[in-house]
């Protein structure tokens, strides 16, 4: 039986992690749940699921999670802050660590985890935006497994050949084709983006994700960071990863190898499918997922992503090619300009705008450990406040 803790159980991915546990009890146990503040939800997952530790990021939330648990009679453990969260990363008990919470918040727990030698379910975007190249080689060194749960490298992981992760066959490989569906305003007038409220932003017509998430894929800045975490995942240069726009959300990811033949995976659009992919791999075991009927789906749509369009998807592969602390700091400047935008102080059209001035203007280090990261991340967040109270003052008085 696999012992799993859940970094980030009340998001989408942590609830969805659980619903196929939940399947499967005779193969799965959950050793642990972590998150940032839902204290009330993380109660109900820990009564339904008895974990012997909860940790939450928010002291005051975890208080209160301390307090309903007695209350309930409940001899789960709660530990709180960063620290807390860390050692659920590194908790003995736990041979699987789903590592889902958002922001670079839970770099320091998926690193945890990685120095422990953990099967890692990697949902965590900024552990490999940030740090890719250093956590893939803690990973290697202490023996730990990376399985990614991101549909769309999930998909390419399981196109790949079976000893790739192993490094070997690399030269079978000529590309790697990630699918993006383009959002809700992939065929909007570009002189209409302006106007974009936040609700229309996070009303995506296929999956359903949160606020923040909702938005980056509407920005196509989701695609962007994908492309950075495929080039650290899978060792491709960024010449050999490309973006095809794919507005059915059906085909998850394409591999093209040497001789022309391309492998995709394909599924209705469903993040547990994915999960339960990792969580059984090598094995298979059934996820709950509606099962796809090509013939009601009727047809297939790909076309090249226009990057006048979404600048965002352009900025993702400038920073990969930068290196070092540049993909760090598109992701900080872009989470401050997200939240703006959610806040109503910024325009939809200025995500991209903050985020290519913090590009200009930030210094690009190399990163070999948490503090460097950490420093970068803060420097590139600072400078995105400053851009995007600038912009917000060109708005307001305009």
């Amino acid at each position: 039986m696999r012992r799993i803790a859940i970094l980030g159980s009340t998001g989408s991915i942590g609830v969805n992690v659980l619903d196929v546990v939940a399947r499967h009890p005779q193969r799965y146990a959950v050793a642990a749940l972590a998150a940032n503040v839902q204290w009330e939800k993380l109660l109900e997952q820990c009564l339904q699921f008895r974990p012997r530790v909860a940790a939450l990021l928010d002291d005051a939330a975890a208080e209160a999670l301390r307090a309903a648990l007695r209350r309930a009679g409940s001899d789960t453990e709660v530990w709180a802050g960063a620290d807390g969260v860390a050692r659920i990363g590194a908790l003995a008990d736990a041979d699987t660590v789903v590592a889902a919470i958002v922001g670079a918040a839970g770099l320091a727990s998926t690193l945890a985890a990685a120095r422990h030698g953990k099967r890692i379910l990697l949902a965590n975007k900024e552990t490999l935006v940030l740090a890719g190249e250093w956590f893939m080689r803690t990973a290697r060194e202490h023996h730990a497994t990376v399985l990614p749960l991101d549909s769309e490298h999930n998909a390419i992981f399981q196109c790949l050949p079976a000893d790739y992760a192993q490094g070997a066959r690399a030269g079978d490989i000529h590309r790697l084709i990630l699918t993006a569906s383009g959002g809700p305003f992939r065929t909007r007038p570009l002189a209409e983006l302006d106007a974009v409220t936040p609700e229309q932003a996070c009303a995506h017509p296929n999956w359903v994700m949160g606020r923040k998430i909702s938005v980056d894929s509407a920005t196509m800045m989701n695609k962007g960071l994908e492309v950075i975490e495929a080039r650290w995942l899978f060792g491709l240069p960024a010449e050999r990863i490309s973006v095809v726009i794919h507005p059915q959300s059906i085909v998850h990811s394409l591999v093209e190898y040497i001789d022309g033949s391309q492998l995709a995976q394909l599924g209705s659009p469903d993040m547990r499918t994915p999960i339960a992919h990792a969580l059984a791999y090598p094995e298979r075991i059934a996820s709950g997922v509606q099962r796809l009927d090509l013939a009601a789906v009727g047809r297939l749509d790909f076309t090249a992503p226009d990057l006048g369009r979404f600048p965002c998807l352009r900025l993702g592969f400038e920073a990969l090619r930068a290196g070092g602390s540049a993909p760090g700091a598109l992701n900080a400047a872009n989470e401050i300009a997200v939240a703006a935008f959610l806040d109503r102080q910024l325009r939809y059209t200025d995500i991209p705008r903050v985020c290519e001035d913090t590009l200009a203007r930030v210094r690009v280090t190399s990163l070999d450990d948490l503090e460097a990261v950490i420093a970068c991340d803060d420097g590139a967040r600072e400078l995105a406040r400053e851009a995007a109270s600038r912009f917000h003052s060109r708005r307001a008085a305009q």
